[in-house]
């Protein structure tokens, strides 16, 4: 790894919960994660899971979804209830159901076992980079204004906030940043695979279950959309996939 990479990650040092019920999976990761400059906290179940995360207040949890005393949905909701950190499941080859549910739960990301350590600090690194409000840029290349405004809703993208009239909406950093591009580009058709390039930073030639991004827009329309089964705000577009159209 470059330099500077490395001292991206230690300016500051970013703490990572890795959950998992397996010790090999726990201490290779612990160590990977170390070597790279992150500083790393682990637990060996769902309930000791969520009594470290209480403990450190990390910046991302990478979470197994089977393990004892409380599975991985359990913990997700759990963190959910206060607190939009970035997670990353650990799902079972060829189990879609399970990378579905973590998501619609509230899950950022997710890696499908057996997986190469490289591949999670990979996902790791950029959901860390699209989370973190000092690293987001315009992808548009061009000027656009703070702030966005819709109909009711408001995006404030220089705090990363969403508001509906004087209410805050809250949203994972993922879900901002897939709206804040969407928004950035209003009327502009992008595909799947073009988001999550843009938004998740996977290689253009990866290959992926393209439904973490359909669960992320269904989590953004039932949060801002006043009839989610009939949006107006994001909008599909046949045949290409989403966009983004502002109401007067």
């Amino acid at each position: 790894m470059a330099d500077e990479e490395l001292n991206e990650l230690n300016d500051p040092k970013q703490r990572i919960l890795v959950a998992d019920d397996e010790a090999s999976i726990r201490r290779i990761l612990e160590t990977r994660l170390k070597m790279v400059g992150y500083d790393v906290v682990t637990a060996q179940d769902g309930e000791e899971a969520v009594e470290v995360y209480n403990k450190t207040n990390p910046d991302l949890v990478v979470l197994d979804v089977m393990m004892p005393k409380m599975d991985g949905y359990g913990v997700t909701r759990e963190i959910r209830r206060t607190s939009d950190v970035p997670i990353i499941i650990l799902t079972a080859l060829g189990d879609v159901s399970e990378r579905i549910t973590g998501l619609e739960l509230g899950a950022d990301d997710y890696v499908v076992k057996p997986f190469s350590p490289k591949e999670l600090e990979a996902r790791v690194k950029a959901v860390l980079r699209r989370t973190n409000a000092k690293d987001v840029t315009n992808t548009t290349g061009k000027g656009v204004k703070n702030i966005i405004t819709t109909g009711s809703i408001k995006i404030d993208t220089a705090r990363r906030q969403v508001y509906r009239k004087n209410e805050r909406i809250r949203l994972t950093g993922m879900e901002f940043s897939l709206l804040e591009l969407m928004a950035n580009n209003c009327g502009q058709a992008f595909s799947r695979n073009e988001i999550l390039q843009h938004v998740w930073s996977y290689p253009p030639d990866h290959r992926i279950d393209t439904r973490v991004v359909d669960v992320h827009i269904s989590r953004l329309r039932s949060k801002l959309e006043a009839d989610p089964a009939n949006p107006e705000l994001i909008l599909t577009a046949r045949g290409i996939g989403y966009m983004f159209a502002r109401i007067n």
